[in-house]
Order: structure tokens, then C-alpha cells, then sequence
């Protein structure tokens, strides 16, 4: 697929400013189904994470031991959903890129880094960093693994 530039920024594949020629036509099938059940799950989600944050909040300059267990219980769950939820039409976007998506912030793991190195913890900062990404994939394969032996010791 050719980039195309504007303002030297790659504009995206699902920009108009990408295809400046009108003769160039995006092929996009909209579900309306599928968007109104990740919308849905992404509010859901949003609103549990909402929860957890207020429930536990954190001090500026301290580590943010909600957002981080948000995160990781979240890519757990998405390992999990990985082995659970096969590809159902509406179910999968509605778990998985809609809740799991409003319910993971990594937007919010990168300001929290901000705030710490804001802060002047530097190791703190990047102990932080490293530990939820760490963590996080850890935790999806620790998902998809679990789920698949409970399922294969059940199965006949």
C-alpha cells in the first residue's frame, strides 16, 4: 500500500487527507451492529475502570497501583477471552474491543509515567514502565494458557 504524506505526517490509510484525489474512493463496510456493541462495552469498561480509579485512588509522584492492576487484570482477560469467546459475531468486539478496551488505559499509564518523571522519580518511573508491560503480556499468555487447560481438562 503506498503512504501518502501531508505536511511530512503519515496521514493514515483512513484519512481523506491521505487521498487527496476525489477520484480515490475508501472501500469501508460499515456494521452497524458490531459499532453498537463496541460502543456499548467501551462505555461499560470505561465506567468500571471510572470505578476502580475513584475506588483507589493514587497520589501524583506515586506509583498508580490502580491503574496498573486495571491493565494487567484487563490483558488477562483478553487472554482468556482469546480462548473463550471464538469468533462470535457480537460477543468477541463487544468483550474484547469494546469493554477490555474502555477498561484498559494505557493513555493513563503513559501520563501516570509523565507525572512520576514530573516528579523527579526517574527509576520509579520506568520500574513502572517496564513492570506493567511486562506484566501485561505476562499476564495475556497466563490467560490464554489457564483458560485453555481448564477447557481441554473439561472437554470429553
Amino acid at each position: 500500500m503506498e503512504k501518502r504524506y501531508l505536511d511530512n505526517r503519515y496521514a493514515g490509510p483512513f484519512c481523506q487527507a491521505a487521498y487527496p484525489s476525489t477520484d480515490i474512493v475508501l472501500a469501508v463496510d460499515i456494521r452497524w451492529p458490531v459499532l453498537a456493541v463496541i460502543s456499548a462495552g467501551g462505555a461499560l469498561g470505561a465506567l468500571a475502570r471510572y470505578g476502580l480509579g475513584v475506588a483507589f485512588p493514587h497520589t501524583p509522584g506515586h506509583v498508580p497501583w490502580a491503574t496498573f492492576a486495571i491493565n494487567v487484570s484487563g490483558c488477562l482477560l483478553i487472554g482468556v477471552l482469546m480462548v473463550v469467546v471464538g469468533s462470535q459475531k457480537l460477543l468477541r468486539p463487544f468483550l474484547g474491543t469494546g469493554f477490555l478496551g474502555g477498561y484498559t488505559t494505557f493513555s493513563t499509564y503513559v501520563v501516570d509515567i509523565q507525572q512520576l518523571l514530573g516528579a523527579g522519580k526517574a527509576v520509579t518511573a520506568f520500574a513502572y514502565l517496564a513492570g506493567t508491560l511486562v506484566s501485561a503480556m505476562l499476564a495475556v499468555y497466563l490467560g490464554y494458557v489457564a483458560a485453555r487447560a481448564i477447557l481441554i481438562r473439561e472437554m470429553p
